[in-house]
């Protein structure tokens, strides 16, 4: 068998299981939400660049299809990949990449947000191996879900996605229109030459903006470390409820305070770095940490970082020991005791 038939072969297969955890856990969005994203999603499949006007019949025929096809797909099982002779777990990432990696390929098969199944693969661009935390970077994906996260951590691997985060910001940036007011996105966005040339303006922001996504990743790695492989076995025990999204808030925290905002602090970074990593601070993390957008606005109406730090320091320390508190919860008393694990976080805001 060829690379490029073994290569078809396998895309194939990825892209039948995107299809499946789409026809599955799509209907999760909101109808706004969900038509952006299939727009988007279209604009991928059928290779348009994001200045190109998307035509609407042809874009609600395909959406029409892609239901149907979800619909025959809502009972189907994943298929195993086959990289040579080998066929291989969906689910196991690391031996898929063992296979593929040395092609210049990458893949990725987990549980994300809400527990939902992610699948990907694309060309690898760029490759890191540090003592904590092996990065891979993908350019060019073959095969996509409808939600593509940008970035995620399996164990001590990091997953970028630039594809992916282009389009995030691309999103992000379509929904800035429709905010009144100044919003920490809207200066993100001012940083870069948008109004004169969309693509080199995408392309330097999606540079920025990954470098601050492999930061939030290692910080995930870290805090995994920190909480152990309890932490997981409890998410993966609960259903879709508030008290998952508490507790990944609790840890997305947690990998900040370790990571991405020392770093964009202690390095000066830019302004857009910091007002993009408020723009992410959204739902249940903004929640859980009023101290941090009170100190955002000080140094908006300031100039001064001085509180940006104060609160950071203090973060480390809070975000660890909630998490901590939650999981001995947890070990004493099991499922019967998530009701006192959600009032926990929800009395633990900083």
């Amino acid at each position: 068998m060829t690379m490029t038939m073994n290569l078809n072969q396998i895309t194939e297969s990825v892209q039948h299981n995107c299809n499946i955890a789409d026809a599955q856990y799509a209907g999760d969005y909101t109808l706004c939400v969900y038509l952006l994203k299939m727009r988007e999603f279209y604009r991928w499949e059928m290779g348009h660049s994001y200045d190109d006007n998307l035509p609407s019949e042809s874009v609600g025929e395909w959406l029409k299809s892609r239901e149907a096809l979800w619909e025959d797909l809502e009972e189907a099982e994943y298929r195993d990949i086959q990289t040579g002779t080998d066929l291989i777990d969906p689910f196991e990432t690391e031996e898929v990449n063992r296979s593929l990696n040395p092609q210049g390929l990458i893949y990725s098969g987990g549980l994300g947000c809400k527990c939902r199944p992610h699948f990907f693969l694309g060309e690898l661009e760029r490759e890191e191996k540090q003592s904590d935390y092996h990065l891979l970077v993908a350019g060019k994906e073959l095969a996509r879900d409808l939600t593509a996260p940008p970035a995620m951590s399996l164990g001590k691997t990091i997953f970028i996605r630039r594809e992916s985060l282009r389009r995030m910001l691309w999103e992000k940036i379509e929904e800035s229109h429709w905010d009144k007011g100044e919003t920490p996105m809207r200066r993100a966005i001012a940083a870069y030459p948008f109004d004169t040339d969309l693509e080199l303006a995408l392309e330097r922001m999606t540079q920025d903006m990954m470098e601050q996504l492999i930061l939030h990743e290692i910080g995930e790695v870290r805090a995994g470390k920190i909480l152990g492989a309890q932490w997981e076995e409890l998410l993966f025990s609960l259903p879709r409820s508030k008290i998952e999204i508490l507790l990944r808030a609790v840890r997305d925290n947690l990998a900040d305070s370790l990571s991405t905002l020392p770093s964009l602090l202690d390095g000066d970074a830019d302004p857009q770095q910091i007002h993009f990593h408020m723009a992410n601070l959204n739902g249940m993390r903004k929640q859980l940490f009023p101290s941090l957008v009170s100190a955002y606005q000080e140094w908006l109406d300031s100039g001064n970082r001085d509180q940006l730090h104060i609160v950071t320091r203090q973060a480390q320390e809070h975000w660890e020991q909630v998490a901590t508190m939650a999981l001995d919860r947890y070990r004493e008393e099991g499922e019967e005791g998530l009701k006192t694990i959600q009032d926990l976080i929800e009395q633990q805001a900083l």
